[in-house]
């Protein structure tokens, strides 16, 4: 296996980003294999699962390994820099997917970049892109939101804000999560949101349910296993019937905020007047 002179990722003193494997390991790419065998550092996420990788790639690590997880990210940066300033060719690896798309990897290439020193990218497999594929929905606009908030009221608050987006929205979901998440979206975002939930993908159990928010809510509630990705279509129209919101703002109230000021926030989000929407939550009651 050779690499090209030309290749960025080929260069002394760079910091080289590389998407792993969602689950089958010969989804791998050659520059990512190559990448595994040369680098002078290799910051893993998880060490063992990197060496796990490259033994089912039958790649043989010759860097130095180090660990570069959540915890002890901002701690490992500045050493990862100061390799890549003394010449070293540093290769950032996750679990599965893109570093520094919800995994670590942000902070040293916000580092790299501030001190002038080269990042480049191995391209590879993303959950974010792969369940936008196999949605079934628009995706020519989307938006990426990370993890659901976990709390209840922070996620209904969410989901208010996605309530008049256009763009199609991906995230990811805990499966122990997914049922109160998806029904909040009922409550939030009115029953017939189409959405597609995708779990394990490219793995052995692979599954993708298409349909409402209703029926993936009631799909969800009998247990569901696996890493989920959620994708959830854009609005097709602001609502422009303050009666249409009077949901939202009575999530909103529900979770302690005064009624004046939810009228206030789901108002400035969606562009009905405050009085009229505030009108119409009395009305309702």
């Amino acid at each position: 296996m050779t690499t090209t002179g030309d290749d960025p990722a080929a260069r002394p003193g760079c910091l080289i980003l590389a998407a792993t494997p969602m689950g089958r390991p010969d989804d791998a790419s050659p520059r990512l294999r190559e990448a595994l065998a040369t680098a002078d550092v290799v910051a893993a996420e998880d060490t063992r699962r990197t060496r796990s990788l490259a033994a089912a790639l039958d790649v043989t690590i010759t860097g130095r390994v180090v660990s570069y997880y959540d915890q002890v990210e901002e701690r490992r940066t500045p050493g990862l820099v100061d390799d890549v300033a003394a010449g070293s060719r540093v290769l950032l690896v996750t679990d599965a997917g893109m570093p520094s798309v919800s995994d670590p990897g942000y902070r040293v290439v916000v580092a790299c970049a501030e001190a002038g020193l080269p990042v480049t990218c191995l391209p590879g497999p993303s959950a974010v892109t792969t369940a936008l594929a196999l949605s079934a929905l628009p995706v020519e606009r989307f938006c990426f939101e990370g993890f659901a908030p976990r709390k209840p009221s922070a996620r209904r608050s969410w989901l208010g804000e996605l309530l008049v987006q256009p763009r199609t929205a991906v995230f990811f979901e805990s499966p122990h999560r997914l049922a109160d998440c998806l029904a909040d979206a009922v409550a939030v975002l009115g029953p017939d949101r189409r959405a597609a939930v995708c779990r394990e993908l490219t793995k052995t159990y692979e599954e993708v349910r298409r349909g409402t928010v209703s029926d993936l809510a009631e799909w969800a509630a009998q247990g569901v296993r696996g890493e989920i990705t959620v994708v959830i279509e854009g609005a097709v129209a602001a609502p422009s019937d303050p009666a249409d919101l009077v949901g939202a703002v009575e999530d909103l109230v529900a979770d302690g905020v005064r009624l004046k000021d939810a009228c206030a926030q789901v108002a400035t989000r969606t562009g009905v007047g405050r009085r009229d929407l505030y009108e119409a939550v009395l009305a309702a009651r």
